[in-house]
This record gives structure tokens, C-alpha cells and sequence, in this order.
């Protein structure tokens, strides 16, 4: 045959192909030859063949068929043939191949070699793609050339540790006594990989991060002689020596001195060294600040020593490459929790970087002034804000929009420059706010009882320029229906009043309804806002047109008000009034556990309130109410809260007979009104005898749940004052190694019985059985029925939420009789 083409004379011709067609038939054109030079067994051109496919291989093509061909010339007693070999095994196997066990051997005696470049390629080769059981059968030889003098074969035999150790992790001691001379060694290649292996062997085991902690003071040796020596031409770098091997210790340095006060207090004085000496105007010197001072604020610093380190972000802000400056803004906002003070120093360099042109900075300098924003500089950082807000591109209006209105919650300076902010926002960017955003501001506006004239005013002065903005534009509908009295009347000692008529009002709402531009849930609000000035306004006959019209809406939703506020004019016209009154203050629900952590930015430490007693886990009715079906049929009644609503009762039986024939069998009209205090049917008759007689010895307890760890027991007592009440007391327990938390317990009992749940003790049950969560269950039995009940658990459980349901049938028959 004749000679193959050279691997220069393949790239050349490759290079000449003009479309991916002809360097395709080109390739496979070769690729045969080179299969037909591997089953004759030509050893000559072996390696050029085998350099050819590795040149394929880079470009895409597959080139598995030369694997074997690799093993052959890792097996040659030639250096040019085993580097081809080494290098093809490198690209073409992995340790998901079980070819690459057949070079275990050849590696082994390759290690053994007596020429240094055939044992540089093996440990080359074993830390590239050496398997689990390779690295086992190998850390013996690696381990010897880790003692050798050469540092040639030290240097890569310590990379190659470096993968023993990730992949036989148990390995690790096995180089612990080796590891120790590295860095004695004066060769800068050899320093750079033991750094690199005691950094791998520290994150991997915190018995080896105890033992490398005495080597502090040599490190910080190294890393001093490093800044104090001259000009070195073999490792200097625009100036400064050798930064890839001052950056490795600084990393290794971190993680020696994270959480441990000696390693962090020797290495104080050489951070401040680098800090102050080394040359920013070249990127290396900022690739060694920038790991100075992620070092500096991961190990326990002096004070000063983190202004310092946040002084060099502030810096790199006026670098012109964006890339310092990205990188920058992203440790100032990791530190800004810890030095709020010091990065506040920078606000103003940080407020720039909002108008930059590149959108990673802009996003994270908008996430970072949020970050600042406190009660003493709330005003002037909502003012760069808001302008931001109107300038940027509309993928960050939610998010700014969203962080506004978070920021001007927790740190409005008065109640009138909170609503102003966010009727700014609104106006701004509404379209692009949460979807809660709404209902927030409405309940602002509702508990800011003396700006009710002042925001009606402004908001009807918003939707007369722009009815765009769909947020803007429900929450002026609302506002105009509940305050729509106070509008017309023109009393605003806020601002000059404006003077607006009834039909104004009205001629704005109606344009609001039949635009184009209303979504319907804006209708909804625009014709709920008529209906209700219904109760405010004169004009009673153009609002019933307007409402009759919508009766035949193709909008099912806006129909069905439409037909509902038409049965209230024609049928319950006496009780228009009462329904439709001004809402009364909204009281925000928020979750507190029982210890609340209370954060600002910059103003105070964090401060931790706990509370001697868990909170009481109130039972909303609407959860308790979704038990209604759970016996099946109409035979259940709702649960009766402790609290009440505090509306009267009295008019809740007058409101079912709005839904008009449907069937409520399920639900039963209360008979007189309920007293908030003294639920009825538990508390008549109350004398000064105890309340409760207890019979426990008399009635056993129960099990009445016991699943996935968590069980519910039953305890049974008797009112003394009506002995058709039993009280039952669940506790529950968790047999799991982790805590059960938000659990809610719920139950429906059938229709003959009345049923009271008391506020449980809790919302956690503790693991391990460590602890019990209680609550109080009171029911009323007059006829003296079996009792029976359905019950409902809701629990959070490793992070999942779980739900259950349960029936319970199996009472004692003297916690019923």
C-alpha cells in the first residue's frame, strides 16, 4: 500500500473543502484508508493514522473504531508512539468504556519508567480519565512520585493525586505524609499543584482542614516572599509574580480561616499587604484584590480589614471593563447584609451603574440598591428608582416594580408618600406589576383612613389622562365606588380640591367599562364601583340602566354581577344599603412562627422576639368549610369558629336567601345571633361549678390516626354545666427523625351534631416523639348518637406538603352516651 498522507497534508486538504458535503466524502474517504491500514496490523504508520482520527475527532466525526489502536501504541516502546496512544486515550476513552481497563497495566509500568516524559504522559493520562478501580490500583506508584526529587514528575503527580482523591475519596491518607514536603519546595510549578492538592483535600474532609491549619504561617511565608520579590522573568506576569500561584493561596487561605479565629487572625497582616501593594492597573492585579477580598470577608477580619476589601469593590465600579465592574456589584451584594455601613459608603457609585448600557449590570445594580434602601435614605434612593423604573427596558419593570413596592412597605417615612410611590408605579410601569399589587394597594389605601379623599382624588385624575395601565385603573375604580361621596364633595385639605359631578364619575366608570382597553377583571371592578355608588350617589336610575344592560353580557363573569346587583335593586332593595356600605379597616395577615426575626437594612441589628408560648393557629372558616363534603351527601355542618365575624349575624340569614332556590342542607341558617364571646350551645348555664368533669379514667382513649410517622390520639372529658357536650383533646405526635411544621388539623362531623375547634397549642410537632401538638374539640350530641367524624391533616414534611384524610368511627361508647 502506499503511504498514508501526512496529518498536515489531511488539515490542508480538510481546509480546502468549500462546502460540509465535500469535507464530509473527504473524511470518510480517509477514515477507510485508515480502517484498512488497522486490519492489515501496519505498525509504521500506526501513529500517523491514529493522530489523523484524533484530528477527525476534534472536528466531530466519530472515531470510536481507533480506540484499540490507542492501546497498541501505549504498548510501543517508542516516546512518540506512546504519546500519540496516551493522548488518543485520553479523547476517545473514558471509564464508562471497559477498554480503558486493559492500560491499567501499561500505565502501572509506565509509572515505573526510568525516562521522565513516558511517566509524565501516564500520570497525565491517569488524572485525565482514570476510573474509580484504576485510581485504586494506581495511588501506590502516584504516591512514590510525590517523593521523587524531579520536580517534573512532583508537580504532575500531584494533579494526578488531586483526581485519586475525587474519585477514592478514602485514598486521601495514603498522601497525607507526602503532601507535608510540598510546600518546602522552591519550584513554582510544584508549589502551585500542592496548593491545589491541600485545597482539594480541605474541602473534601474537615479532619484534613484541622490538620492543614498549623500550615497558616508557612502559607502566609510563601505568599509575602511572593509580594517582596524582585523582577523574575520565568514568572512574572505585567508585573507581578507568578498571580496564578498568589491566587491559589489566597483561595487555600480562605478556606483555612473560615469560622477558626487563629488562622484568621495570622493571616490578617498579609491580606492588608496584598491588599495595599499590588498594582491595579492591569486585570492580573485585580484577579488577585478580587480574591483578596473574598477571602477577607469569608474569614473571621478585622473590622477595618472589610472596609478595606469593600473600598477595592467601590473601585472596581469605575473600572471601565464591565466585567470587573459585574463582578464588583456581585460581592457587594453578598456583603451588603454583613457591612451594610461600608457598602452605603458607595451608593452613589452604585446608583450610576443603573444607567450602564450592559443589562447584567443594570439588573444587578437595581438588585443591589434595594439592598441599601433604609428609613434614612428611603426618599432619595425611591427618587433614582422610580426614574430607573420609567427609563429601563420592560424586562426589568416587574422585578424594580415589585422591589419598589416591598421597599416603600417597610420603610415609608408617612402614609401619604406611600401612596404617592406606588400611584407613581403604577402610572410608570403598571402593566408589568405582581398580580397582588392590587389587593396591597387597595388595603393601604382603605387603612389610611384620612387620605381617603386625598388618593380618590389623585387616582381619578390618573385614569382621566391614561386608562392603560390596568392595575392603575381597577384600583381607581375601586376607590371611586367606596369614596366616591368624597370626591364629588370636594373636601381635600391634602391638595386643592377639584370639583366633579356625580355624572362625571359615572361617565368615567362607563367609559371604563365599554373601552377596549379594560381586561375583564377591570370591568368587574368598574361595575361593581357603579353599583356601589348606587348607595353614595342621586342618580339611582342611570345606574340601574347601566347594570341591566350587563345583565345579557357575553362576559359570564360580568353577567352574573350584572344579575345579582339587579336582584338587589328589585327584590332586596332594603337591604342595598347595609351590603353595600364603605369597607371597614383591613387588618393585613401575616404568619409569625414563634420566633420572629426583625431585619433593616442598615438601621439596627437584627433582633430576635420570642415568644414564651406558640402562637394560636386560628381555623378560617373558609378551610373548615371545605370539610362540608367530605361524609358525603348534605349531612355535614361547618365547623363554628372561637372567633366570629364580626358582622351580625342576623343579616347572614337574609343574604342566603340572595342565592334563591338552591338547596343549603348543608349549611344551616343560625337561628339568633351568635354573641363573638359566648358561643351558644357551649357556654349556656355556666355556674360557678367547674366546667369540665374529668373522666378519663372512665373512658379510655383512643387511637385515631397513626400514618407516615405521625399519630393523632384522642382524650375524652364531660362538661359538668351540659352533659351533651364531650370534649375530646387530640394530641398529636411525630415518630420521625424530622419536625412536622404548618400542621393544621381540620374535622366535619354529620349534621345532628355541632362541632367547636379550640386553637391548637401549635404549628409544629416536634421530632422523635419529643413533644405533642394539642387542641380542643367540643361537641355538642343532644340526641346522643354515635359519634362518628372526618378528619383532615395538613403537614409539611421534609420539605414536602402532605394531606390526608381519615375516617373516625371507632369512639368509646361512653364519650357519646
Amino acid at each position: 500500500m502506499p503511504a498514508p498522507i501526512r496529518l498536515r497534508e489531511l488539515i490542508r486538504t480538510i481546509r480546502t473543502a468549500r462546502t460540509q458535503a465535500e469535507e464530509r466524502e473527504m473524511i470518510q474517504k480517509e477514515c477507510a484508508a485508515i480502517r484498512s491500514s488497522f486490519r492489515e496490523e501496519d505498525n509504521t504508520y500506526r501513529c500517523r493514522n491514529v493522530a489523523k482520527l484524533l484530528y477527525m475527532h476534534m472536528l466531530g466525526y466519530p472515531a470510536h473504531f481507533g480506540q484499540l489502536e490507542c492501546l497498541k501504541l501505549i504498548a510501543s516502546q517508542k516516546f512518540t508512539d506512546k504519546r500519540i496512544g496516551y493522548l488518543g486515550a485520553m479523547l476517545l476513552l473514558d471509564e464508562r468504556q471497559d477498554v480503558h481497563l486493559l492500560m491499567t497495566n501499561c500505565i502501572k509500568n509506565d509509572l515505573n519508567h526510568s525516562t521522565q516524559y513516558v511517566q509524565g504522559v501516564a500520570l497525565c493520562t491517569l488524572g485525565c480519565m482514570g476510573s474509580a478501580e484504576m485510581c485504586r490500583d494506581l495511588a501506590g506508584e502516584v504516591e512514590k512520585l510525590l517523593k521523587t526529587s524531579n520536580s517534573y514528575l512532583r508537580k504532575k503527580a500531584a494533579l494526578c493525586a488531586v483526581h485519586v482523591i475525587r474519585k477514592v475519596p478514602e485514598l486521601m491518607e495514603m498522601f497525607l505524609p507526602a503532601t507535608k514536603n510540598l510546600l518546602n519546595e522552591k519550584n513554582h510549578g510544584v508549589l502551585h499543584t500542592s496548593v491545589v492538592l491541600l485545597t482539594e483535600m480541605c474541602e473534601r474532609s474537615p479532619d484534613m482542614l484541622a490538620h492543614f491549619r498549623k500550615l497558616v504561617p508557612q502559607l502566609v511565608r510563601i505568599l509575602k516572599n511572593l509580594i517582596m520579590s524582585g523582577y523574575s522573568p520565568e514568572h512574572d506576569v505585567s508585573g507581578i509574580s507568578d498571580p496564578f500561584l498568589q491566587v491559589r493561596i489566597l483561595r487555600l487561605l480562605r478556606i483555612l480561616g473560615k469560622g477558626d479565629d487563629d488562622s484568621s487572625e495570622a493571616m490578617n497582616d498579609i491580606l492588608a499587604q496584598v491588599a495595599t501593594n499590588t498594582e491595579t492597573s492591569k486585570n492580573v492585579g485585580n484577579a488577585i484584590l478580587y480574591e483578596t477580598v473574598l477571602t477577607i470577608m469569608d474569614i473571621k477580619s478585622e473590622s477595618g480589614l472589610r472596609v478595606l476589601a469593600i473600598n477595592i469593590l467601590g473601585r472596581f465600579l469605575l473600572n471601565n471593563d464591565k466585567n470587573i465592574r459585574y463582578v464588583a456589584l456581585t460581592s457587594l451584594l453578598k456583603t451588603v447584609q454583613t457591612d451594610h455601613n461600608a457598602v452605603q459608603r458607595h451608593r452613589s457609585t452604585i446608583v450610576d451603574c443603573l444607567k450602564d448600557l450592559d443589562v447584567s449590570i443594570k439588573r444587578r445594580a437595581m438588585e443591589l440598591s434595594f439592598a441599601l434602601v433604609n428609613g434614612n435614605n428611603v426618599r432619595g434612593m425611591m427618587k433614582e428608582l422610580l426614574h430607573f423604573l420609567d427609563m429601563c427596558d420592560p424586562e426589568f419593570k416587574a422585578d424594580c416594580a415589585s422591589g419598589i413596592f416591598l421597599a416603600a412597605e417597610k420603610y415609608a417615612p408617612s402614609k401619604r408618600w406611600h401612596i404617592d410611590t406606588i400611584m407613581k408605579v403604577l402610572t410608570t410601569a403598571g402593566s408589568y406589576v405582581r398580580d397582588d399589587s392590587v389587593p396591597n394597594l387597595i388595603q393601604l389605601i382603605t387603612n389610611s383612613v384620612e387620605m381617603h379623599s386625598y388618593t380618590v382624588q389623585r387616582l381619578y385624575k390618573a385614569v382621566l389622562d391614561d386608562i392603560s395601565q390596568q392595575p392603575l385603573v381597577q384600583v381607581a375604580s375601586w376607590c371611586m365606588g367606596e369614596y366616591g361621596d368624597l370626591l364629588v364633595s370636594g373636601q381635600c385639605e391634602e391638595e386643592e380640591p377639584i370639583h366633579v359631578t356625580e355624572d362625571e364619575v359615572l361617565d368615567v366608570l362607563e367609559g371604563i367599562l365599554v373601552s377596549n382597553l379594560s381586561s375583564p377583571i377591570t370591568r368587574g371592578y368598574a361595575l361593581t364601583a357603579i353599583m356601589k355608588l348606587s348607595t353614595r350617589f342621586s342618580s339611582v336610575n342611570r345606574i340601574k340602566r347601566v347594570v341591566s344592560i350587563y345583565g345579557s353580557s357575553i362576559d359570564v363573569e360580568l353577567q352574573q354581577r350584572a344579575v345579582e346587583y339587579n336582584a338587589l335593586f328589585k327584590k332586596y332593595d332594603h337591604m342595598r344599603s347595609a351590603l353595600l356600605e364603605r369597607m371597614p379597616i383591613m387588618e393585613k395577615t401575616t404568619t409569625n412562627g414563634p420566633t420572629e426575626i426583625l431585619h433593616t437594612n442598615g438601621e439596627a441589628e437584627p433582633s430576635v422576639r420570642d415568644s414564651k408560648h406558640p402562637p394560636s393557629i386560628p381555623q378560617p372558616s373558609s378551610q373548615a368549610n371545605d370539610l362540608l363534603d367530605l361524609l358525603g351527601g348534605n349531612d355535614v355542618v361547618p365547623v363554628i369558629q372561637t372567633e366570629l365575624p364580626t358582622k351580625p349575624a342576623s343579616s347572614g340569614g337574609e343574604l342566603l336567601d340572595l342565592l334563591g332556590d338552591l338547596s343549603l342542607s348543608g349549611v344551616p341558617a343560625p337561628a339568633a345571633p351568635i354573641s363573638v364571646s359566648q358561643p351558644a350551645f357551649l357556654l349556656d348555664g355556666i355556674s360557678s361549678q367547674p366546667l369540665f368533669n374529668d373522666v378519663a379514667g372512665a373512658i379510655p382513649p383512643m387511637t385515631a390516626y397513626n400514618k407516615n410517622g405521625l399519630k393523632i390520639d384522642f382524650t375524652f372529658e364531660r362538661s359538668n354545666s351540659n352533659p351533651n357536650v364531650s370534649v375530646i383533646t387530640i394530641h398529636a405526635s411525630n415518630l420521625t427523625e424530622v419536625d412536622m411544621a404548618d400542621f393544621v388539623f381540620q374535622a366535619a362531623v354529620p349534621k345532628t351534631f355541632q362541632l367547636q375547634l379550640l386553637s391548637p397549642s401549635g404549628n409544629v410537632v416536634p421530632a422523635l416523639n419529643k413533644g405533642t401538638v394539642t387542641q380542643v374539640i367540643k361537641v355538642l350530641n343532644p340526641q346522643k348518637q354515635q359519634l362518628r367524624m372526618r378528619i383532615k391533616l395538613t403537614y409539611t414534611h421534609k420539605g414536602s406538603s402532605v394531606q390526608d384524610l381519615a375516617e373516625v368511627n371507632n369512639f368509646p361508647t361512653q364519650s357519646w352516651q
